[in-house]
């Protein structure tokens, strides 16, 4: 089963944004879309109904949420100690494959990178009894790849002033850990030397959402790229990251 799946950040729950959100779905087709930001369930249910997508769940004040024309035989929300948001848990029907969505915590600086380390950590702990099997984590990591540039001067002086004050530079180590915890950078191991940017849509230099899948399943992985097309720069601030992948 090749599954076509969409992780999106859609800022502020995607508010007053539905067409934008629709048209940026419906030309990609996913089978799954993944949010970050869906904190509204009335928009996810909108989307739902516009999309054609029958199935999709989102609590409010939960940052994760779904949509998924495939039938969907369980989903969860988790809470790892310490994470600021909880982690969303998608099993489909007809397969024993697992996505995990996620959306660490925001701020550029060696604390809230630190953070974000405690977050990933705590989060490959709990599905740590899955880590033999096909899964996927995906969504909005919130920092940067080791050796991957980090303009400052692009940046509101208030982050700038905060990447000042802890270094001039950010630490690297959630994306370190998640390699070093054996799993693939998806978009990286296809497209090496392609910058990737995701955010922000209105001046892209940062590569900020991800998917990751076992070393082991690589090659499972058929397509990944960034979805930046005009629309997609009117429905978010984040540009969505489209993947497809061999389920079973």
């Amino acid at each position: 089963m090749i599954v076509k799946l969409l992780s999106y950040n859609i800022r502020f729950g995607g508010r007053k944004r539905e067409r934008e959100l629709a048209a940026v779905i419906r030309e990609v087709s996913p089978d799954v879309v993944v949010f970050q930001e869906a904190t509204d369930p009335d928009v996810i249910n909108r989307l739902a109904a516009t999309t054609g997508m029958a199935f999709w769940a989102a609590r409010r004040e939960h940052s994760i949420g779904y949509l998924s024309r495939l039938e969907v035989a369980h989903h969860e929300w988790h809470y790892p100690d310490g994470a600021k948001h909880s982690f969303l848990e998608i099993i489909l029907s007809g397969s024993e494959a697992r996505i995990f969505g996620l959306h660490l915590s925001s701020t550029f600086s060696k604390w809230s990178e630190r953070r974000r380390v405690r977050e990933i950590r705590a989060l490959l702990k709990s599905i740590e009894q899955h880590q033999e099997g096909f899964h996927v984590l995906v969504g909005d990591f919130n920092t940067l790849a080791p050796g991957e540039l980090l303009d400052v001067r692009r940046m509101p002086a208030w982050i700038r002033g905060l990447v000042w004050l802890s270094g001039r530079d950010i630490q690297r180590e959630t994306i370190q850990l998640m390699r070093d915890s054996g799993y693939v950078d998806c978009y990286r191991f296809l497209h090496p030397t392609e910058k990737g940017y995701t955010f922000p849509v209105w001046d892209p230099h940062l590569r900020l959402d991800y998917v990751f899948v076992p070393s082991g399943f690589a090659d499972r992985l058929i397509r990944c790229e960034v979805v930046n097309q005009t629309e997609a720069v009117r429905a978010s601030d984040h540009f969505p990251l489209f993947v497809e992948l061999q389920f079973s």
